[in-house]
């Protein structure tokens, strides 16, 4: 087969399996229409993985997963693992956290729109979902998932204390505010950036390079500014 792309699938656990397998079934469907041959390989990671390997991830998946054209993943984990020390976030062994970091994955693309023939099927009213298109996009290899310093630790009068530390650093927003931009230039140009300067130095520091971005790249675009709490009640 010459000139194919090649997708590998990566089922995962629980549903994913069937997920990414129906997944499969869509991407043949529209390759074999538009001309374009698909070559699937599959492999495991999370617990189907550690059952298998003792790991969640095995570095030569990481590795191939960086070479071919594309990556189906379903769900992973579940309550067998859940309380392994190797699914921990600061092991990043846990398989999908170690793929997204080494391969560089930092833009997370959400999209989420309702098509008139599902308004009625939505949880939602249909007057409250009908109509809606919008795109989250995630920083996914920075921030408070990945920061140093992190941990538990028992301090000398007895008490336990956990630390989590937020750090982002000024080309780590600009990547993915510009990707925010790129995406919103191809539908209404609106980009709301959600931050928490209020509160945070992370914060006001992605306030200022999201602004800095659109003076200098996307003057013709239009950004606006929100706070996290207040984003997420509207």
């Amino acid at each position: 087969m010459t000139n194919h792309k090649t997708v590998l699938l990566m089922g995962g656990d629980g549903i994913g399996p069937e997920v990414t397998e129906q997944g499969a079934r869509v991407l043949s469907w529209f390759a074999d229409r538009r001309g374009l041959p698909l070559h699937f390989e599959e492999d495991l990671y999370g617990g189907a993985c550690f059952d298998r390997h003792g790991v969640f991830v095995r570095d030569a998946t990481v590795i191939h997963a960086g070479e071919v054209d594309a990556v189906l993943c379903g769900a992973s984990g579940g309550p067998k693992w859940d309380d392994l020390p190797q699914a921990r976030p600061k092991a990043g062994m846990d398989g999908l956290t170690r793929m997204r970091r080494e391969l560089d994955l930092f833009a997370n693309i959400r999209p989420s729109r309702c098509l008139p023939a599902l308004e009625n099927a939505s949880t939602l009213k249909a007057e409250v979902i009908r109509g809606v298109d919008l795109i989250v996009l995630r920083e996914l290899t920075s921030g408070i998932y990945y920061g140093e310093p992190r941990g538990i630790e028992e301090l000398p009068d007895g008490r336990r204390r956990g630390v989590d530390t937020q750090i982002y650093s000024s080309d780590e927003i600009e990547r993915v505010v510009r990707q925010a931009f790129e995406l919103a230039r191809d539908r209404r140009g609106i980009v709301h950036s959600v931050e928490k300067s209020n509160v945070m130095e992370t914060g006001i520091l992605w306030r200022e390079v999201a602004s800095q971005v659109h003076a200098d790249e996307f003057p013709d675009l239009t950004l606006h500014h929100m706070l996290t709490d207040n984003c997420a009640m509207q």
